[in-house]
C-alpha cells in the first residue's frame, strides 16, 4: 500500500470519527431532552404564565419565558441588522484598503470569540453608569452586541463570494457604489444574508449568560421596554436549581421548547435560502 493511500485512509478515518461524534452528541442531547421533557410538557405550560407556587411544583407555565425570549432575540436581531448589513456592504463595496478591511474582520472575529458572560458584565456595568435597571431594553442591547459580530461576519463571508464580474458590469453601466451595493450585491446575496440573520437569531435566543444581569427575570409578560423580562434559557436554569423533581422535569420541557424553536429557525433558514436562491444568478 502506498504512503498516499495510507494518509488518505487516516484522514477518512478522522473524518468519520468527527462525523460520528457530532451526530452522537446531537442525538444524545435530543434524546435526553425529549425523554425527560416530553412527559412534563402540556398545553398549560405553553399558554400560561407561572402561578403562585409554580417553582414548588404547582400550576402555571412558561409562556412568559417563551414570549420574553422572542422579544429579546427578535429585538436584538433587528438592532444588530441595522449595523451589520451596512458594515458588511461597506467592506465589500467601499473599502479599498485591504489592510483596514482585514483589521475590521479580525476585530469582529475577536468579538465573536468573547464569552457571552463578558457581554453581560459589560452591559451590566453600562446600565449602572446610565442608571438603568434590568429590563427588556437592556437585554436587547446586550444581545444585539453579542449577535453583531456573528451576523456581520456571516454576511461578509457570503458577500465576498459574489463574482467580481457582476460588480464590474454594474460600474460599467454607470451605477454608483451605493446602487451597486443595494441593487446588485444585496439582491444577489440575499439568501446567504437571510441565513446569517437567522443564525444570529438562533444564537441570541439560546443565550443565558448575557441576559442574566441585564434582562432580569419575571413571571409576567413585559408591557414596556423598561420592565424585566423572562427567557427560556434562564427558565431552564432556575427550574433545574430547585429540589423538586416535578419542577426539574419542567426545566427539560422548557429546554425541549427552546430546542424546537432553534430547530425551526435552522430549517427555516435553509428553506428560505433554497427558495430565494432560485432568483439569483449562479
Amino acid at each position: 500500500m502506498k504512503k498516499s493511500q495510507i494518509e488518505e485512509g487516516i484522514v477518512k478515518g478522522f473524518m468519520l470519527l468527527s462525523f460520528s461524534l457530532v451526530v452522537c452528541s446531537l442525538g444524545f442531547i435530543l434524546v435526553t431532552v425529549i425523554v425527560k421533557g416530553l412527559p412534563a410538557l402540556n398545553l398549560d405550560m405553553l399558554i400560561q404564565t407561572p402561578k403562585g407556587g409554580y417553582y414548588l411544583g404547582k400550576e402555571g407555565g412558561i409562556l412568559n419565558a417563551i414570549v420574553g425570549s422572542l422579544y429579546l432575540a427578535g429585538g436584538a436581531t433587528l438592532l444588530a441588522l441595522v449595523f451589520s448589513l451596512p458594515i458588511a456592504l461597506f467592506l465589500k463595496t467601499y473599502s479599498r484598503r485591504k489592510w483596514w478591511a482585514d483589521y475590521v474582520r479580525l476585530s469582529l472575529d475577536i468579538l465573536w470569540g468573547i464569552p457571552s458572560i463578558v457581554y453581560g458584565a459589560f452591559g451590566f456595568t453600562l446600565m449602572l453608569a446610565l442608571g438603568l435597571r434590568a429590563s427588556l431594553l437592556g437585554g436587547i442591547i446586550v444581545l444585539a452586541l453579542l449577535e453583531l459580530p456573528i451576523m456581520t461576519r456571516g454576511m461578509d463571508e457570503v458577500i465576498r463570494r459574489m463574482p467580481i464580474d457582476m460588480e464590474e458590469a454594474a460600474y460599467a453601466l454607470g451605477a454608483t457604489r451605493f446602487e451597486t451595493a443595494m441593487h446588485v450585491v444585496l439582491r444577489q446575496m440575499l439568501p446567504g444574508i437571510v441565513t446569517a440573520i437567522l443564525l444570529a437569531f438562533g444564537r441570541g435566543i439560546g443565550d443565558a449568560a448575557s441576559v442574566l444581569f441585564t434582562a432580569g427575570y419575571t413571571d409576567r409578560i413585559p408591557n414596556s421596554l423598561l420592565r424585566p423580562v423572562a427567557s427560556l434559557p434562564l427558565a431552564v436554569f432556575f427550574q433545574l436549581g430547585t429540589p423538586f423533581p416535578e419542577v426539574q422535569n419542567r426545566a427539560y420541557a422548557a429546554a425541549l421548547v427552546l430546542t424546537v424553536i432553534i430547530l425551526v429557525v435552522s430549517l427555516g433558514s435553509r428553506w428560505l435560502s433554497a427558495r430565494m436562491g432560485r432568483y439569483t444568478i449562479k
